[in-house]
């Protein structure tokens, strides 16, 4: 058994690059920093930054292109994926990015409000914690904008653990 994921929340570093392929499947690449502070040997404050390529696809792209921006923070999940190229030199160059499947947008509302979007089929019967149904799709008509129901498909209301 094996197990590729990962969890980042960070802020975005630039604004998202959109591009549409054939057929009009839309992908999103953008640069996110996670940062650590820890106290150092000395005593001072010491900040390390780490920088992921994050890439989106169809609706999740779209989604980016609408609402994130440079500096917004952003939950993702996704897959570590490293991929090679040849440069203009012909040289082997290796990239390696955070293929989101989940995404959720933090910080206040105002900036780039706090909505969960998942890339994943639609669940025609899926209700949310107020009783409304929603479809969370991978579609680029449906967003999930507005869901505030988990990854697992079921909602806050639902949840059997005793704490």
């Amino acid at each position: 058994m094996s197990v590729n994921k990962v969890i980042l929340v960070g802020n975005v570093g630039k604004d998202p690059e959109v591009r549409y392929l054939e057929k009009g499947v839309a992908v999103a690449k953008f640069p996110l920093a996670t940062s650590e502070t820890y106290k150092g040997k000395d005593g001072e404050k010491v900040t390390t930054t780490e920088w992921h390529n994050i890439v989106l696809w169809r609706g999740l792209a779209e989604t980016v292109e609408k609402y994130v921006k440079k500096g917004s923070q952003l939950y993702i999940e996704g897959k570590i994926r490293t991929r090679s190229y040849d440069d203009k030199d012909g040289n082997k160059r290796y990239v390696t990015e955070i293929v989101a499947d989940l995404m959720q947008m933090l910080g206040k509302k105002s900036d780039s409000g706090s909505e969960e979007i998942q890339e994943r089929p639609a669940d025609p019967g899926q209700k949310n914690s107020s009783g409304r149904q929603e479809n969370i799709s991978n579609s680029s008509s449906s967003t999930g904008q507005g869901s505030d129901t988990f990854d697992n498909g079921r909602s806050s209301d639902d949840d059997d653990l005793p704490f």
